[in-house]
């Protein structure tokens, strides 16, 4: 959609601002006030609640990356500390770390159901 097929009445705010770097801070949040007078005002974004499932991890090493469906999370130490919200729905976990062989398994969250908890421990690859 191009500016000339937009609804009658709506607007479109396009600011470009170069600040002086010792006034950035006061450069953006007056780009953020300017936007928001131009196009109507600035409501909260509302995010839309999306139930969700707990995954919980245990294990080491503490230093080893989680993948969530190809999304790295950080460390086991991190993700341990937190947690994971699942979407409902099949996914695929997956721990690996330098010197050890990969952690894979697959889990399929459901509604209402209680949160899921794995125990990883990553096999030593032998010299």
């Amino acid at each position: 959609m191009g500016i000339e097929d937009r609804p009658e009445g709506s607007a479109i705010a396009l600011l470009f601002v170069r600040p002086v770097p010792s006034l950035r801070r006061r450069a953006i949040g007056w780009t953020a006030a300017v936007a928001c007078t131009l196009v109507g005002g600035c409501a909260p974004v509302a995010s839309p609640s999306r139930p969700t499932v707990s995954l919980r991890l245990r294990g080491g090493p503490p230093e080893a990356m989680v993948v969530v469906d190809e999304e790295s999370l950080g460390t086991l130490e991190f993700v341990e500390a937190r947690g994971v919200a699942l979407p409902p729905g099949v996914h695929r976990i997956t721990i690996q770390a330098p010197g050890y062989f990969p952690w894979d398994r697959e889990v399929e969250a459901q509604l209402g159901m209680p949160p899921i908890q794995l125990e990883v421990v990553l096999m030593a690859v032998p010299d």
